[in-house]
């Protein structure tokens, strides 16, 4: 039987030019621009399709993302979930979340607080003053 250990995974360079030029949020256009004059869009979007980028195209590439080549030549979703999943502490099947917070909760309801009693204040004087108002108009 074979398992995933007995083959290299082959990795998509394309796909990755395409992940990174995602997560830097350039759209193909920009990019097309930043490769030449003979660059448009649809040849970017060709290149992200293609799985091997020839090497003096790759450095190109690169250097428009500003990222280094091996990053696109080695990236995988596998080992960034790796990564991921190891710098997490699982506890009981949660995550371990232990928030910190530069602010004290408690002094927050209080301040909400204040400031719901200031606004009812504010709206008990309105009505005060509509009643005086329809009293006025009433001896009128």
């Amino acid at each position: 039987m074979e398992t995933t250990t007995d083959r290299p995974r082959r990795v998509h360079e394309g796909r990755n030019v395409k992940r990174f030029r995602e997560m830097l949020g350039i759209k193909q256009e920009a990019l097309a621009h930043q490769l030449g004059e003979e660059w448009s869009q649809k040849r970017v979007s060709l290149l992200e399709s293609k799985e091997t980028i020839e090497p003096d195209l790759l450095s190109q590439v690169a250097k428009a993302l500003n990222v280094p080549e091996e990053a696109i030549k080695t990236f995988s979703e596998e080992a960034a979930i790796n990564i991921i999943s190891s710098t997490l502490h699982n506890t009981n099947g949660l995550v371990n979340y232990n928030p910190i917070f530069t602010f004290n909760p408690i002094e927050k309801i209080v301040e909400l607080y204040d400031e719901k009693i200031a606004l009812m204040e504010r709206l008990l004087q309105n009505e005060q003053e509509k009643v005086e108002l329809l009293k006025g108009l009433r001896k009128d």
